[in-house]
């Protein structure tokens, strides 16, 4: 049996859990041990299942329906747009007259979308998803070219529609200078020179 359609029919079954939903079992066994096996599982972990739970979601929604193991690079772009409608981060279009502003002075009528940055992770995640649950690397469809080249041309569109670099997440590094400064200029405040002590001694004796 192919997993791939074997992961297709349960993951309706493993969605509750997979978002966080609580659900009402009667032994305390099982309360127990649902806590520690998701206590184990890293925030990443749990972001991919997510993430893997949902796109079954939409394959399942899909008309006609469609499988996993039938999925191609076409699907994962339909798919990423399809999340668009969900988007938080205005993109300007050219003609918006704060086409290339990062900070707008006033609000404007320009579609909201997802953050390259939340895709490129997003498509991350999936692609490892896939390879663990039985699909092989040459033909994983979040690998494909053309989603590889979709997240380029987003990247590239909304950082000149937004007026933004996408290399801005490199600036926190000087605040950690801070501390070891401290460390070096407190012991010559605190410890008073070794001659001193010996004349205060002798001064005290007297």
């Amino acid at each position: 049996m192919d997993p791939l359609q074997d992961l297709d029919s349960t993951t309706t079954t493993t969605l509750p859990l997979a978002v966080g939903i609580t659900t009402t079992t009667t032994t305390a066994t099982t309360l127990s041990s649902a806590s520690s096996s998701t206590s184990t599982l890293s925030r990443y972990e749990n972001q991919k299942r997510r993430d893997w739970n949902t796109f079954g979601q939409y394959l399942r929604n899909h008309r006609p329906p469609l499988s996993l193991s039938r999925c191609s690079g076409a699907h994962v772009l339909e798919f990423l747009r399809y999340l668009d409608q969900f988007g938080k981060t205005k993109v300007h279009t050219q003609l918006c007259p704060f086409f290339g502003h990062p900070n707008p002075p006033a609000p404007c009528p320009c579609p909201l979308r997802q953050a390259w940055g939340s895709l490129d992770a997003l498509i991350g995640r999936l692609r490892a998803a896939f390879e663990e649950h039985g699909g092989q690397p040459e033909n994983n469809p979040f690998g494909a070219r053309a989603v590889r080249l979709y997240l380029r041309d987003v990247r590239d569109s909304q950082a000149k529609a937004r007026g933004i670099s996408y290399e801005k997440k490199k600036r926190k590094r000087p605040p950690q200078q801070l501390p070891s400064q401290h460390q070096h200029q407190s012991p010559t405040f605190l410890m008073p020179p070794p001659h001193a002590a010996a004349a205060n001694s002798s001064s005290d004796d007297q």
